[in-house]
């Protein structure tokens, strides 16, 4: 191995590789190194041929210009440094590092001791000298054409806004209408057959599970197991090779425009709060060996360990301004070279915890929605932690969407039958103002779900009362303890056909919630059909069949349902509405929204069996001019084990028409003459005000 490139200094204000036509300039960030060695490797990444110190330091950048060296060449770090476990520093120069910049991959990582920073058996204060390079995928010099910075999202409001959240290979890889050889990735993401079920559900954002490179932890390696969700995050700018297609890396940019060609948006879920480097036990594959000092929050008074707000061992130091600027460059490079319209952050109260705790107002939401790119894309925050202070739904900047997990016990705990649920149901249909009518935050703010990727799927909510997570290597003690789930008297799968029934109709009846309450509604990939995991509520790790959806047995008549609940939605804008509903008085002298019993009388809030009630729903007060305006919806619910009768408001000369009765598949619009109709039994109905000769 010899040293025969020329080098130059280079620059150091764009950080990663660049090629300029004539060589590639080098920079990477490290405030505690005492010097970065810059690593050649073959076409297969098998040798490495070359080693090159970088021979500029400007402030806490080395860089360096290599010329000669084009677009294809592999290379990897190793950065010197005081291995001092104890002052928080854990360099260790035999370790090849993956560029934090890099934006693709070769080769993929292996469990080989040698990847690890100390001797395996021993502690971490140990010190292991064997070289990492044949384990560990080695960084790429990116061609500038692949990634052109000449994408536009397409920024569509909120108002209509249905999310479809999916992972790309559990979605698409046993779709019978994807070619063989592309289902499992970002090619078959926005295939035909995805775009036309899709489009049928009237979907206009798919949520994508982390589609971030990163490596399955060891732990999990050892029991035959992987990280299927891919909240395991260790190179922010490269797509995970998993689902690389027939196009490669292309493959994602073209996924995207199919999808903006239909109209529909692309989230990512986003795991900026952790790496994939794990605690002071993880292996050393990139930040760790860079600037463990630096990248990571290590705890005050014993910078051995780590801060662990994220469950996962370490937590990202968002409050460092390199890291910051790590972060937002990468946000930013989805955004303009594939076109992204928006971020879905994992465990989002990491991000804003400054040292005094939680801060709407910190540097990283304030560098967000300051920034001219990312202030123009959709931002969702997953608002808790396990940290101190970690829950804080509802306290994110008005910028922002929250997931609203209260929506979703809420939910279940109205279905099942629970005592005062109708009470919190009440609230959460109009958007949960209490938690999000704040500063200027619109309804939208909140994004409703019965279900997500992390627990039970709709369909399981109804089948099982206890998780059933053997597979997963952990006794079953994972996931969620109480899931406000109800098997109808029978655990999992059944023939009985009463059971079967009323099980499907617990399905629609929190599908059809779901979609008429005010807020974001989100839909977790195959709850449309009926997916079910077998009781899994932690399948984190379980890339088969228990996660993958089962196309050959999705229900169709619920696809259909679920379609017509999605055309209501849409049909109607009182049943979307970006203000709040508190009923105000509107120009016409109505109120915005009321709350009756079945028989028209005032409802008996303090009642803790409230299990009926009625909902009567018009344009904003606030908004008199806007297109709900006009617009009426009454919703019935009635969650007795018992037929009732509903007397409908008089409204004249207009008459009601029933839109969704969830006590059945299918739904046929039922024009009312009468002032009385019956609602079935644990059921919901629906009614939109249409004038006399429509």
């Amino acid at each position: 191995m010899t040293d025969t490139y020329e080098t130059r200094p280079g620059r150091p204000n764009l950080l990663g590789a660049h090629w300029d036509g004539e060589g590639v300039n080098f920079a990477l960030f490290s405030d505690h190194a005492h010097k970065v060695t810059l690593c050649l490797f073959s076409e297969d990444g098998g040798t490495e041929t070359h080693r090159i110190d970088l021979p500029e330091r400007s402030g806490a950048i080395w860089h360096g210009y290599v010329p000669g060296l084009a677009p294809g060449q592999l290379y990897g770090y190793r950065v010197d440094g005081p291995y001092a476990p104890d002052r928080g520093h854990r360099f260790n120069a035999n370790k090849l590092l993956l560029d934090p910049y890099t934006r693709e991959l070769h080769g993929g990582f292996t469990q080989d001791p040698a990847i690890f920073g100390y001797m395996q058996g021993g502690d971490d204060l140990s010190f292991d000298d064997r070289d990492s390079a044949l384990f560990v995928p080695k960084s790429v010099v990116s061609h500038p054409e692949t990634f052109p910075l000449d994408a536009r999202p397409l920024r569509r409001g909120w108002d209509d806004a249905l999310i479809y959240e999916a992972h790309v290979k559990g979605t698409t890889i046993t779709h019978p209408m994807i070619a063989e050889e592309k289902r499992g990735t970002y090619d078959a993401m926005a295939s035909d057959a995805m775009l036309e079920h899709l489009t049928k559900l009237g979907v206009t954002m798919v949520e994508l599970l982390p589609v971030q490179a990163l490596k399955p932890e060891g732990v999990l390696l050892e029991r035959g197991l992987t990280n299927y969700w891919g909240y395991n995050t260790v190179a922010f700018f490269t797509p995970e090779p998993r689902y690389l297609g027939p196009s490669g890396v292309k493959g994602f940019r073209a996924m995207v425009d199919r999808f903006h060609a239909a109209g529909i948006e692309v989230i990512l879920d986003v795991v900026y709060n952790h790496s994939a480097e794990g605690d002071q036990h993880g292996p050393t594959l990139s930040f760790r060996g860079i600037d463990n000092a630096s990248y990571y929050r290590l705890l005050d008074g014993q910078p051995r360990y780590y801060v662990n707000d994220t469950g996962t061992g370490n937590t990202m130091n968002c409050a460092h301004p390199s890291v910051l600027r790590l972060i937002l460059d990468s946000m930013r490079f989805w955004v303009q070279a594939y076109g992204v319209d928006g971020f879905r952050f994992d465990l989002a109260t990491t991000l804003a915890r400054e040292p005094q705790g939680f801060d709407r107002h910190g540097g990283f939401l304030d560098a967000l929605r300051q920034d001219p790119v990312l202030s123009g894309v959709k931002l969702i925050a997953e608002p808790w932690d396990i940290g101190p202070g970690g829950y804080r739904l509802g306290q994110f900047p008005p910028e922002f969407a929250e997931w609203n997990d209260r929506y979703r016990d809420t939910l279940r705990r109205f279905w099942r039958g629970d005592a005062r649920a109708a009470q919190d149901l009440g609230g959460a249909i109009l958007g949960s103002a209490d938690l999000f009518d704040t500063r200027g935050r619109r309804a939208w703010a909140s994004v409703n779900f019965g279900a997500a990727h992390d627990g039970y799927t709709l369909a399981d909510v109804t089948a099982y009362t206890e998780r059933h997570n053997e597979a997963n290597g952990e006794e079953n003690r994972d996931g969620h303890h109480d899931n406000f789930s109800d098997n109808f008297g029978v655990e999992g799968p059944t023939d009985d056909a009463d059971i079967k029934a009323a099980r499907r109709q617990r399905v629609r009846n929190m599908l059809a919630t779901l979609m008429l309450s005010q807020g974001t509604p989100m839909i977790l990939a195959g709850d449309e059909g009926g997916n079910t995991q077998n009781g899994n509520n932690n399948a984190y790790c379980q890339d088969n069949e228990t996660s993958w959806l089962d196309w050959e047995a999705m229900d169709g008549n619920l696809i259909e349902f679920t379609s017509a609940l999605s055309a209501i939605r849409k049909a109607h804008p009182t049943l979307g509405q970006s203000r709040f509903l508190h009923g105000a008085k509107r120009s016409d002298g109505t109120k915005d929204v009321e709350w009756r019993a079945f028989d028209g009388s005032a409802l008996n809030w303090r009642d803790p069996g409230l299990s009926s009630l009625c909902i009567l729903l018009r344009g904003s007060a606030e908004n008199p001019g806007g297109d709900a305006s006009a617009d009426m919806m009454l919703l019935a619910f009635n969650r007795e084990d018992a037929d009732q009768e509903l007397d409908l408001p008089d409204i004249a000369p207009r008459h009601w028409r029933r839109e969704i009765d969830t006590s059945t598949d299918l739904q046929t619009p039922l024009d009312i003459a009468d002032p009385r109709i019956t609602v079935p039994r644990s059921s919901l109905s629906a009614f939109s005000a249409v004038e006399v000769d429509a």
